[in-house]
């Protein structure tokens, strides 16, 4: 008898693996939450973070790619891991632990739910929220705060612009993540001086404002800058 044999099946019935993956968005200058709300218990008609199990052949990643791709549609999304979470209370039936992730998309209108799991799924205001289940409270304020941190040194918010955009929205962007006003020259000065964006060689006339030069961003790879 192999006594170094693990018994998988004991030891997943002692504890779940998660993942969670929040996904944001900006419509209407606002920073958007995509939520769901459960139709089982635990936290039957609450509403929660997109989250599922890890399946035994799946790395955390593809996990928290499958998860996204479920709830959205969308293949190809930048995602992040945030933070693992695994309180001892924070599932009332069984130890459950969740390596949450958080993901950046454009705005996008949302299909029907398919899964009998959960019987809606909504964009919520990041600051006018429903009341949550679980933990996932702290998990989107930890995912928030990382947010606001990531936009200040690396490019990540080309995610939540199409191709090609005028720097005003580019600022805007910045604005409703940081949740202040920035100085249109300072900024347009330390953007471009990243070197990260690239002119289009052509404008957009929307009513009655001058035209305004069309920019891209060079690399749709995460940079870092000082």
């Amino acid at each position: 008898m192999n006594t170094n044999k693990i018994d998988w099946e004991s030891l997943h019935n002692k504890f779940l693996l998660t993942v969670d993956v929040l996904i944001f968005t900006i419509d209407h200058e606002d920073l958007k939450v995509l939520l769901v709300k459960r139709a089982h218990e635990p936290f039957k008609g609450f509403w929660a973070i997109p989250g599922g199990f890890l399946k035994l052949k799946e790395s955390l990643d593809i996990a928290a790619l499958r998860v996204a791709k479920e709830k959205t549609g969308i293949k190809e999304v930048y995602l992040e891991q945030l933070y693992t979470f695994g309180a001892l209370d924070r599932n009332t039936s069984v130890r459950a632990i969740t390596v949450a992730y958080f993901s950046l998309i454009p705005y996008l209108k949302l299909k029907k739910p398919v899964s009998d799991k959960i019987s809606d799924l909504q964009w919520f205001y990041v600051h006018k929220l429903p009341k949550l289940g679980f933990d996932h409270e702290i998990i989107l304020k930890t995912a928030i705060l990382r947010l606001k941190s990531k936009v200040g040194y690396s490019n990540i918010a080309f995610n939540l612009l199409s191709d090609k955009f005028r720097l005003s929205e580019l600022q805007r962007i910045y604005e409703v993540i940081l949740e202040k006003n920035l100085d249109k020259r300072n900024f347009r000065k330390q953007i471009l001086a990243t070197g990260l964006l690239s002119s289009t060689g052509k404008k957009e006339l929307r009513e009655a404002h001058r035209p305004a030069m069309l920019y891209r961003f060079k690399s749709k790879n995460v940079v870092y800058f000082d």
